[in-house]
């Protein structure tokens, strides 16, 4: 697993785009916002649109599981143990090969929750989001998501 995150898209792979990968790079983050959107509004079905039936979403370096989204859900459900969060995708480089593609987001993610007082607790968290894309029937399609947590505070 770790050689999977050390292949990440170079420049040289994200800086040379054929005309006909523009839509296929907007989709691409599409998908990724589609994700965010979908955990940021703890609406748990629309996850189904981003991920493929047999999709494997890793959140090991968060303390979570690998598994099937159904087997992730529940993790990704302990969002709604804080009052408000609100992913922030930063860059996205997109390597392509096919119809599939490796796409990796930076991201930062604060969350605010209630201390026992009353006041307001700002925990945050940052890393990558590595995808494992494939283009379905339906477009493109996340078949594999890890959760790279590189650091919080």
């Amino acid at each position: 697993e770790q050689a999977r995150l050390s292949k990440r898209p170079t420049r040289s792979e994200a800086a040379s785009v054929e005309p006909a990968q523009v839509a296929d790079r907007i989709e691409i983050n599409d998908v990724i916002t589609a994700y965010t959107r979908a955990v940021d509004t703890a609406d748990w079905e629309a996850l189904r649109e981003v991920f493929t039936a047999d999709a494997v979403i890793d959140y090991s370096s968060a303390g979570g599981p690998i598994g099937s989204l159904d087997e992730v859900i529940p993790f990704i459900k302990n969002m709604e143990g804080f009052e408000r969060w609100q992913h922030v995708i930063g860059q996205i480089a997109v390597a392509f090969d096919g119809d599939h593609a490796q796409a990796t987001a930076y991201f930062i993610n604060p969350m605010v929750a209630k201390a026992p007082d009353g006041s307001e607790v700002v925990w945050e968290v940052g890393g990558y989001y590595h995808h494992d894309l494939v283009r379905t029937p339906s477009g493109w399609r996340s078949a594999k998501m890890v959760d790279e947590l590189v650091w919080s505070r």
